[in-house]
């Protein structure tokens, strides 16, 4: 564990660099931020596919893709901005050979779900995830959440998990809140999160080219870079939908998750690196784990963002454990 300044302050440099960036890339859209309200899922969906990937389709008509994997005690991962439920590829290949039922899916606006234009805000992807749920009738289950998965899981677990939820991970999660404000004195600028705004208007292509850098810390001296991260990183972004993407930066941004933090009363882990450059780690895992009744913190020295995939070897053991406790 550790709680080096310096490296905090590098980060969180990191991060304003990645925004200031961003906004040189072009002028914002005339795009409109907006959400509605939560949506329940009806009952009117397919079987499980042989495959164990399958969708089904909310009361707002929005189709929900997933992956089910396995049997035995049921495991659900919560993907970030802007991915899918194939960025915990090497996370549900482990737990599904250790015996676990392994579930994952793609955000509305994200990956293979619908691309949606409303619903974009955190209170629907709870709701969501409660309908999944539902269709499921999935008990006990362990939620794990990275970055706006993580803020997702918060909620989910806040709101709906009564009854169905045993444990809970926040992995470089968003929670308690990211922008700056009077009451969050350490956040980041909303200047930074229009940035991300404007460089997704003007050209999402080649903003997806740049935002995997930092995300994965290649841009550290000695990273060992992979290509094929890189690729599939762009290639999950491109999947999903421009305004929903867009929607969700305000999502992942602003929404606050104190309260819902705050009444989780199952046991959590807060996994995190201390060089994550995407969400850095000073103002989020350091202040969510005085906020959580069972909190369990683990910070990982010179760990990026996007840890689960440079060291699954590592994270995989951490989580397996805690689940097993």
């Amino acid at each position: 564990m550790t709680d080096s300044n310096e490296t905090t302050s590098s980060s969180r440099r990191q991060v304003l660099k990645i925004g200031a960036t961003a906004i040189a890339v072009g002028s914002l859209s005339a795009m409109a931020i907006g959400g509605n309200a939560a949506h329940a899922a009806t009952a009117a969906s397919p079987e499980k596919g042989q495959d164990g990937m399958t969708s089904f389709t909310t009361a707002d008509s929005t189709e929900i893709f997933y992956k089910d994997w396995g049997t035995g005690k049921p495991i659900v991962f919560h993907h970030g901005w802007p991915l899918s439920a194939d960025d915990w590829d090497a996370q549900m290949l482990f737990f599904v050979s250790k015996g676990y039922r392994v579930i994952a899916h793609d955000r509305r606006g994200h990956g293979r779900s619908t691309q949606t234009s409303t619903g974009n805000d955190m209170d629907t992807y709870a709701a969501d995830v409660a309908a999944l749920v539902a269709h499921l009738d999935l008990k006990g289950a362990v939620h794990i959440g990275h970055s706006t998965g993580g803020g997702e899981v918060a909620r989910y677990v806040a709101q709906h998990g009564a009854g169905r939820v045993s444990k809970a991970v926040l992995i470089g999660a968003v929670p308690p809140i990211m922008v700056k404000s009077a009451t969050n004195p350490g956040g980041l600028s909303i200047e930074v999160f229009d940035g991300f705004r404007s460089a997704l208007a003007a050209n999402r292509a080649q903003f997806y080219k740049e935002v995997p850098i930092p995300f994965y810390g290649y841009n550290r001296e000695g990273a060992k870079v992979s290509e094929g991260v890189k690729e599939n990183w762009w290639r999950q972004g491109m999947m999903g939908g421009a305004k929903a993407h867009y929607d969700c930066i305000k999502a992942f941004s602003e929404t606050d998750f104190t309260q819902d933090l705050q009444k989780i009363t199952v046991p959590v882990l807060v996994l995190h690196g201390d060089d994550d450059q995407i969400v850095p780690f000073a103002d989020s895992a350091m202040l969510s784990i005085n906020l959580l009744k069972h909190g369990t913190l683990k910070v990982y020295k010179g760990y990026p963002h996007g840890m689960c995939t440079t060291h699954p070897e590592i994270i995989n053991e951490d989580l397996l454990a805690f689940i097993k406790l």
